[in-house]
């Protein structure tokens, strides 16, 4: 027997150089039409899903960094906008403050206006009755001392005296 064959085992089983040589020289012949048409294009394929995947992770890094910075610029302007809020309240509870004062101010001083023209005019009204009442006493008076006296002096020189009585009593109070 030749060194083509050589036998295995019990079995029987032979091994034939030629076949496995042959067997390599066709799989690596397979493995290069295999690496050009087939491994070359899923090669291609597979580098393009990657960048693919690649890419759609930055631009969603991109999204997710964009929408925090957002985020924070919302937060940002809504604690000016409620800090803002808060100063148009304050201000205008300020505002009211200062309304109700000028308010009360102006009612306490129509009061006093009110009070001090009341005032006067009770005090005026008052002059008026007892420059009233004065005539009327010395009407009476010069009609009575006239019968007194029954007509002994002039009517306008007891008038004038009587007035002049009233005036010092007036003045003796």
């Amino acid at each position: 027997m030749g060194l083509d064959y050589l036998v295995l085992g019990a079995e029987g089983l032979s091994f034939n150089g030629g076949d496995v040589l042959a067997t390599l020289v066709i799989f690596l012949i397979l493995m290069a039409v295999l690496k050009k048409v087939a491994w070359g294009p899923l090669m291609g394929i597979m580098q393009q899903r990657e960048e693919l995947v690649a890419s759609e992770i930055d631009a969603a890094e991109k999204a997710r960094k964009e929408s925090a910075k957002t985020l924070e610029e919302q937060k940002t302007l809504l604690k000016e906008a409620r800090t803002e809020a808060q100063a148009i309240i304050e201000g205008a509870k300020k505002q009211g403050e200062v309304q109700r004062e000028e308010i009360i101010t102006a009612a306490r001083a129509e009061a006093t206006r009110l009070k001090d023209s009341a005032v006067r005019e009770i005090e005026t009204e008052k002059e008026k009755a007892i420059a009233a009442v004065r005539e009327e006493v010395v009407s009476l008076s010069v009609l009575a001392a006239s019968k007194v006296l029954e007509k002994e002096i002039s009517e306008a020189d007891n008038s004038a005296l009587i007035k002049e009585t009233i005036a010092k009593a007036g003045e003796a109070k």
